[in-house]
């Protein structure tokens, strides 16, 4: 017997073993005679394991030798060119993955609740790579980050490009506020700088928020004497704080930036309303960047500024001078100076809400009173059509985008901030009527999920890059151009009512209402001609915005165009002559209905009409366009007559219109003095 025969004899009695050891093993442990390695497994696997073994046997012998000659490494020095940096240019984001000591109260529900409209999670950053071997010029970044919103966050989540956070209640965003100084105090001495909007809507804002500076400086005086190394790394006045006011015109309450908390609260609470209605709130962030360039200039030893610059503004408005966002955005990138933004929700695709007003001063008329105030919209360009419900005034109330006014959300975009959205009245799933409505804030019906709307956030990109993206989907296009003329060309309700008090009088009031009819289709019809040029390209966009806000406006036009249409065709029925039913009734009415009566073609459009609604119900849950939609599924597309009775031709009731004076009025009640009532100030 060779070498080679009893090597392979030895793993045969080997394997054997080894599967004798398995079977033993099997019955010990179930107590079954029968075992999955009887029978044709125990052939089948020492037949694999043994070619396995000859296999890996055969390769080693076919191995090349090793080489055992000596491997000569040479270490030289490496002459790296050094490149020219431009020293005020931001070159990256830092994120501090540390984890912090908690500050504040996030679920403190104070006077409002804020919303975080920056984003909280992103994979990647969207700030550009630079190359470094040539000289960089200015930058503009057109897509910073990932935009999100939420009410809540999770703590010490590291997000690339930007941080954004999430609090309920003013206070809370106060404290997040305290926390981020505290983040800044960590890298170097920090000073603050403080932007108040002196409005008359934000007067019981500041007052809040200047109670609360107690708490945020206490609490950093407390992590101070805790001998945190925030604080002992910094030999002299490690946090410094600024205060702005600004309206109509910008000034400083506190010139030169200092440490003195009593002198800051002086400065807050001696800030005089600004009736004018403007608030320049850009060239306040701008000013007060450019006064502040010095801290952030680089010492010749270190290399480094000497302070970390952070402005937060607080405001209840869009801002004035939107004009301005650019420069503001390019001055604070230049001196990475982070803008913060307590601010409010912008309403969904429009500019106005009403806010409601009571007067502070309890000696005057305490009524609620009504007053426009410019939060919105939330997108660069309209990107919502501005179509009434028909005889539902109530449904064109303003809702929640889920977003803050486009170009204060994209200045914190741009800047490494957030943007905290405050309202009192924030409940989701649920209607909010106007009496409900807290004082000094602005109505809106509806608020969304953060969470499901971070999905949905515009493109917060320059005026340049936002057109280079419409032009690459006509559905976009489209879009945006229809919503432009909707907003110029607002939709009128339609008359209903028609009292025949004779053949004459009934014709001319139907000739009358077919009128205004004359007038919205041509409306309708250029809308409907704008938005069906882009219907070809409307199944190649895969961005869930511009999904549903091209499917809901060719829905809801589809509806009006029906809508309208038939009506002025009822009133043309109305006039070749309909004869009452019943001889008693004197009036007829057009009600809205399902049923399409008159022309197969409207029966096609209000069929695809409905597809396109159903389809934004189906596929965007939890949306403000699905909110329309359902709305706008609930509203009939056509009309159909009634009859009814309204004694249009009974004769009057004895002592009315005869020359009888109408009874008197209740002396006592004239005798109620009344509080006089003031003029609502412009916000």
């Amino acid at each position: 017997m060779n070498s080679r025969s009893v090597g392979n004899s030895i793993v045969l009695n080997a394997i054997v073993k080894m599967f004798s050891c398995l079977r033993r093993w099997w019955q010990v442990r179930t107590g079954e005679e029968e075992t999955p390695f009887d029978g044709d497994l125990q052939a089948w696997g020492t037949s694999l394991i043994a070619h396995v073994a000859f296999l890996v046997l055969i390769a080693m012998l076919l191995l090349p030798p090793r080489d055992s000659s000596e491997v000569i490494l040479i270490d030289a020095p490496v002459e790296i060119e050094e490149v020219d940096l431009v020293e005020d240019l931001p070159l990256a984001f830092t994120v501090d993955t540390a984890v912090h000591v908690e500050i504040g109260a996030q679920s403190i529900n104070g006077l409002h609740e804020a919303l975080a409209a920056a984003p909280q999670v992103s994979d990647t950053s969207d700030a550009p790579e630079l190359d470094l071997t040539f000289d960089v010029g200015p930058l503009e970044v057109q897509q910073a980050i990932e935009a999100a919103t939420g009410p809540r966050f999770q703590e010490n989540l590291l997000v690339v490009g930007a941080t954004g956070v999430g609090t309920t209640g003013a206070a809370g965003a106060i404290d997040r506020i305290t926390q981020e100084i505290l983040m800044s105090l960590e890298d170097r001495k920090t000073l603050v700088v403080w932007l108040f909007d002196q409005s008359a809507s934000l007067e019981r804002q500041r007052a809040e928020i200047h109670e609360r500076f107690d708490r945020i400086y206490e609490e950093l005086g407390v992590i101070e004497a805790s001998g945190n190394p925030a604080f002992k790394k910094h030999n002299n006045k490690p946090l410094l704080t600024s205060v702005v006011a600004f309206g109509e015109q910008v000034t400083f309450r506190v010139k030169t930036p200092t440490d003195d908390l009593e002198e800051v609260k002086k400065a807050i609470i001696e800030i005089e309303r600004d009736d004018s209605g403007v608030e320049n709130v850009f060239a306040a962030v701008g000013i007060a960047a450019q006064r502040c360039r010095a801290y952030r200039t680089r010492d010749e030893e270190t290399g480094e500024p000497e302070r970390n610059v952070m402005l937060i503004v607080v405001s209840d408005e869009a801002g004035s001078d939107v004009d301005q966002l650019e420069p503001t955005i390019q001055i604070c990138r230049r001196f990475q100076m982070p803008v913060y933004v307590i601010g409010v929700p912008a309403p969904f695709g429009r500019k106005e809400t009403m806010l409601k007003w009571v007067d502070p001063d309890p000696q005057y008329d305490q009524s609620p009173a009504w007053g426009p105030v410019n939060q919105g919209p939330e997108t660069l360009f309209p990107e919502r059509l501005r179509l009434h419900f028909a005889l539902n005034n109530d449904n064109d109330d303003p809702i929640d985008s889920g977003f803050g006014p486009y170009a204060l959300t994209r200045l914190i975009y741009q800047t490494g901030g957030i943007y905290f959205s405050v309202h009192p009245n924030r409940k989701v799933g649920r209607s909010i009527g106007r009496r409900e409505t807290a004082d000094l804030s602005a109505h809106f019906r509806y608020f969304f999920d953060p969470q499901v709307m971070r999905k949905y956030r515009p493109d917060y990109v320059s005026v340049k890059e936002y057109q280079r993206r419409l032009q690459t989907n006509r559905a976009r296009l489209a879009l945006v151009e229809a919503s432009k003329l909707s907003w110029l060309r607002q939709m009128e309700s339609p008359r209903v009512l028609f009292p025949k008090q004779n053949e004459a009088a009934l014709a001319n009031a139907l000739s009358e209402a077919q009128k205004v009819a004359a007038k919205l289709e041509p409306q309708v019809h250029t809308l409907f001609e704008v938005l069906k040029a882009g219907e070809v390209d409307r199944p190649k966009e895969n961005v869930l915005r511009w999904q549903a806000g091209y499917d809901l406006a060719m829905g809801r036009l589809l509806a009006v165009k029906v809508r309208t249409e038939t009506y002025n065709a009822m009133l043309a029925q109305a006039k070749r002559g309909m004869k009452f039913e019943d001889s008693k009734n004197d009036t007829w009415q057009l009600k809205p209905n399902d049923e399409v009566s008159i022309g197969s073609q409207y029966v096609k459009l209000a069929k695809k009409s409905r597809e396109y609604l159903d389809r934004v119900v189906q596929e965007h849950p939890g949306t403000p366009w699905a909110l329309l939609a359902k709305r706008e599924l609930t509203q009939p597309v056509s009309w159909k007559w009634f009859e009814s009775y309204t004694g249009v031709n009974a004769p009057p009731p004895p002592g009315v219109g005869n020359g009888t004076p109408p009874p008197g009025r209740d002396d006592q009640l004239m005798k109620i003095k009344r509080k006089p009532k003031r003029k609502v100030p412009r916000l």
